[in-house]
């Protein structure tokens, strides 16, 4: 394969790397070891060193061995960023145990399918949360439910009332962080809180025997067709992906990195979190977004790294109170699931002299499979392929690689590779081909590259929808909107946001009997209810019957289409300088 790329890979790196062949446990232990009294999490007023974060996971970890937990189970991880998130995944690795990192925003309907799939048993959850959880596991049946559930209050890891008076906490969250939530009640199973789980007495460990090629994380991912798939990425696929990450971001023990990324999602997961544990850097960890908490944290800390989402950096730099932020201690700023517009990245470039390095990777590929190199970037561009990744486009029809400049599927290959869906062998032989000996995972997505051998994604051969660089799949959202009693049919499109980039539409056919008696809006406020909130339809719209091909698949194709080219005369029309009359 011609390599044009490596011109422009970082003089100072190998193409590819051989990662420590340890389990990720180690990587938390030997951090400790090295910087025993260095802060390694920072949560609004709180700081907890490294010391503290291992002891922290060895404790939960033996409350986890208690309550059943071994080598191999399946625990469900289901909070917002927190250092809590960071020790349980930890503890859980502790016992060569598997996380399953569950999105928050999901609800009940959305979270059965997260303890069922896995044949989780012990869930870790935070206490705002649990209620939800507590009700998707009230409709399973006895043999399938949750045995145990440990559930923390986000204030279990600051001082409330500290960061209240520093100012530092945003006020719109004081309500939902200071609130006390009971213990959630399960059907036949106990309910114990964090503080608890801390006392584990960590006498009672089994010994440590994760190897690298055994199961760590089951992270889901939606696709084209039914319910998510959970995605078995072992420590070493993920272990490639933090070692290689700190060495492509011109990492040091001394970086302070902002995680703001969700953590259960992969970038925020290897990317950001187990990149700096590995690394020894201290993280600076937010809940949720808030562009004035970010501008705070990033001049207080020093904050040296932030992986982020473009709309991110679009947000704080329209902060009023930019001015009052100092972003000169940044040396690293990067990111992906959505393009940087060119205007906010030459802003970043002229102002700061930092260069924004878009990323490119998927669940699959545990966070980067392309890169730009931090001194050589491209915008509007995924990069070049990662370290220790081959990848190619190919006619996703024939299978044959296609010459440069041309539009194919983009495939990939390497070490950080998952190593197939879980208990989905028809879905893991479907998503890879051989070629030249080598497995390569078919990414769905459509792409080309140009004469310096960077990718550029043109288009999508699957149906997804990218909203603020969240996935949305229209497959699972229609299963979930057929739930509704009054929906006959329903598919679902994308519509153009200004700021989210794109955003769900659902084009709905009602059954007779509620024609007259259900609005778009019903629709819209039980999609809310029922579905994570990047997911639900923000719009509506009734139609008597969905176009359909000759064999009775719904055209989505055509609606699609109808959709772009109505937003285009709109946006054209917005544009166009009326003439004047005479």
């Amino acid at each position: 394969m011609d390599s044009p790329h490596y011109k422009f890979w970082p003089a100072r790196l190998p193409h590819r790397i051989d990662p420590p062949a340890t389990s990720l446990w180690h990587n938390l232990a030997v951090s400790a070891l090295r910087f025993p009294a260095k802060p390694a999490l920072v949560f609004f007023d709180q700081v907890l060193t490294y010391s503290e974060v291992l002891s922290q996971a060895e404790a939960v970890a033996a409350s986890l061995h208690r309550l059943g937990v071994a080598k191999g189970d399946r625990v469900i991880l289901y909070m917002q960023n927190c250092p809590q998130w960071v020790i349980a995944q930890f503890a859980i690795f502790r016992l060569g145990a598997v996380a399953v990192p569950v999105n928050p925003m999901n609800r009940a309907e959305e979270l059965k399918h997260y303890i069922l799939d896995p044949d989780a048993r012990v869930a870790i959850c935070a206490a705002d949360l649990a209620p939800e959880l507590a009700k998707a596991n009230a409709q399973l049946a006895p043999e399938e439910q949750l045995r145990h559930v440990i559930s923390s209050h986000y204030s279990d890891g600051f001082n409330l009332q500290a960061a209240i008076d520093d100012g530092a906490m945003p006020p719109t969250w004081r309500d939902w962080l200071a609130q006390r939530h009971a213990l959630p009640l399960l059907n036949q199973g106990s309910a114990i809180d964090w503080t608890e789980a801390l006392t584990g007495d960590i006498t009672r460990l089994p010994p440590h025997t994760a190897q690298p090629q055994d199961l760590a994380v089951l992270p889901y991912t939606s696709g084209t067709t039914g319910l998510p798939k959970g995605c078995m990425h072992t420590h070493a696929s993920l272990m490639h992906n933090a070692v290689a990450t700190c060495l492509w971001g011109n990492s040091t023990f001394e970086n302070v990195v902002l995680s703001v990324v969700p953590m259960f999602h992969i970038t925020g997961m290897v990317s950001v979190m187990q990149a700096s544990i590995y690394g020894g850097s201290t993280l600076v960890i937010m809940p949720r977004w808030d562009r004035e908490l970010a501008g705070k944290l990033i001049s207080r800390w020093g904050v040296t790294h932030w992986t982020n989402i473009p709309t991110m950096v679009i947000d704080l730099l329209a902060s009023p109170n930019f001015a009052s932020f100092d972003l000169s201690s940044l040396r690293y700023i990067g990111g992906g699931g959505a393009a940087m517009p060119q205007a906010v990245a030459q802003r970043l470039w002229e102002q700061y002299g930092l260069r924004f390095s878009e990323g490119y990777g998927l669940t699959e590929t545990a966070a980067p499979s392309h890169s730009n190199p931090p001194d050589a970037t491209k915008q509007q561009c995924l990069g070049v392929p990662f370290v220790s990744v081959d990848s190619r486009v190919i006619d996703p029809i024939t299978l044959q690689e296609m010459p440069q400049g041309e539009q194919g599927e983009i495939i990939m290959s390497g070490p950080q590779i998952f190593q197939g869906y879980w208990k989905r062998p028809d879905a893991t032989a479907a998503a890879f081909i051989e070629l030249d000996g080598k497995r390569f995972f078919r990414s769905g997505d459509l792409g080309r590259v140009d004469e310096d051998g960077y990718f550029f994604i043109t288009d999508r051969l699957k149906r997804m929808i990218n909203a603020s660089g969240f996935k949305v799949w229209p497959a699972e959202v229609e299963a979930l909107m057929f739930k509704h009693p009054a929906i006959q049919e329903a598919c679902i499109i994308s519509t153009r946001d200004a700021y989210r980039g794109e955003s769900v539409k659902a084009i709905v056919v009602l059954r007779a009997a509620a024609k007259g008696s259900t609005s778009e809006q019903d629709i819209i406020d039980w999609c809310k209810e029922n579905m994570a909130a990047y997911k639900y339809p923000r719009v509506v719209q009734f139609v008597d019957a969905l176009p359909k091909s000759g064999s009775g698949k719904v055209m989505w194709r055509a609606m699609q289409e109808e959709q772009d080219q109505a937003q285009a005369k709109t946006a054209a029309a917005a544009t166009t300088p009326a003439v004047p009359a005479g």
